[in-house]
């Protein structure tokens, strides 16, 4: 019988749920998929990048409304090392709202759009108003909905490519969760492009089944406890999924548990007030030997603090992990870039949430039914930069 994440495709639909279910389970295929299709469109993508690297100055910026922010926030500081260019992360809301901040430095700049659906009010808007800012503008656009506004608009465009990520990655359910990280596997081959990576996405996919279907129950059963608040805490690029995290429980609980995030030395500076008997505390634990040091020292004194329920640590690395917290350890990434490790990371997070949001009654298909939150953003008026 078929299941997703210990549930039968029967339950699943009465729990509002398969949806949810289905697209967390099926992102390692898709991130595969989404490796063949940036092979298969090489050509395309060597043309297009040759150009807007020779640039010597140019300016990555990565962009995104939600979600799709925080795939550019969880790439950004990682690309920036391995390119040796600047990558700014810069969401589409704030674009649209400041655009002659954002783009103050009149330079050759590629902005990378990261859209489900390419229909929210800010995708097209930020491109547009890109061109209208900035004298030479480029755009990769990675969306996952071939009849999106932002797709129709720029596929044909001569300063853009614009990539389709697999069908099945354009998410019916509300939470993005294979449409994120698809479009984060696309973006780092195309402006890696050059560099075979293949190894290194294969070891993905292997060890996120692996992690799937042997972490289940242990996060279900983690989530069947009934705490109010969960703080997500990474440095660096995992600092931004630690912000997707804490998105991602907010959605899919429709707030009913307070979620948060920062970076291990950050959260001591004030936002470590929060932390109570009904909080969880889970820190995502970088691979990089000097980073790692602040991760583990935070995570000892979380520990001796004793005033969280629960603390949690996900590691690749099985030394020195602080023995009172809950140790998750992702096997055979032990060498793995802290770019690599956003992927198995984050699937802790979304089935937390899933599971959570089960437990606390809600539909995860479709956590917030009255619609003051909708899957497509709603409401949005785009005002003119000339008036």
């Amino acid at each position: 019988m078929e299941q997703y994440l210990g549930y039968s495709v029967a339950e699943l639909e009465r729990l509002s749920g398969y949806w949810t279910a289905k697209e967390i389970n099926q992102q390692p295929a898709c991130w595969a998929q989404t490796a063949a299709i940036t092979r298969e469109c090489e050509p395309q993508i060597k043309h297009f990048m040759d150009h807007v690297y020779s640039y010597p100055n140019l300016r990555i910026v990565l962009t995104g409304a939600g979600t799709s922010a925080f795939a550019g926030r969880s790439l950004a500081l990682g690309l920036t090392q391995r390119l040796q260019r600047r990558v700014d992360a810069i969401s589409t809301t704030d674009i649209v709202s400041n655009p002659k901040q954002c783009f103050a430095e009149n330079i050759p700049t590629l902005l990378v759009s990261f859209a489900r659906s390419g229909n929210s009010p800010e995708s097209v808007a930020a491109v547009e108003l890109a061109n209208q800012t900035l004298t030479e503008c480029f755009h990769l656009v990675l969306t996952c909905n071939a009849d999106g506004k932002l797709y129709n608009c720029c596929s044909s465009d001569k300063q853009s490519l614009a990539l389709l990520m697999p069908t099945e990655t354009n998410d019916q359910s509300f939470a993005m969760t294979s449409s994120f990280s698809s479009m984060m596997v696309a973006a780092f081959s195309v402006l890696m492009y050059g560099s075979d990576y293949t190894k290194e996405i294969e070891s993905i996919c292997k060890c996120s089944v692996g992690l799937i279907k042997d972490l289940n129950s242990q996060i279900k059963d983690t989530a069947d406890q009934k705490l109010e608040r969960v703080i997500y805490l990474g440095s660096g690029g995992l600092q931004g999924l630690a912000q997707e995290s804490a998105l991602k429980l907010l959605e899919l609980t429709a707030g009913k548990v307070v979620a948060t995030y920062d970076s291990p030395l950050g959260f001591r500076h004030g936002p470590k007030s929060i932390v109570n008997q009904n909080t969880m505390i889970v820190v995502f634990i970088s691979n990089d030997s000097y980073t790692r040091k602040y991760d583990l020292d935070l995570l000892a004194e979380i520990c001796r603090d004793n005033i969280a329920a629960q603390v949690v640590a996900i590691t690749a690395q099985a030394d020195e992990i602080e023995t009172r917290a809950d140790v998750i350890r992702v096997s055979s990434m032990e060498a793995a870039t802290d770019i690599e490790l956003l992927f198995p990371y984050m699937l802790y997070a979304q089935i937390y949430a899933f599971h959570r949001a089960l437990a606390l009654g809600n539909t995860p298909d479709n956590p917030c039914p009255t619609g003051e939150v909708n899957r497509v953003v709603q409401g949005v008026t785009i005002h003119d930069l000339s008036n």
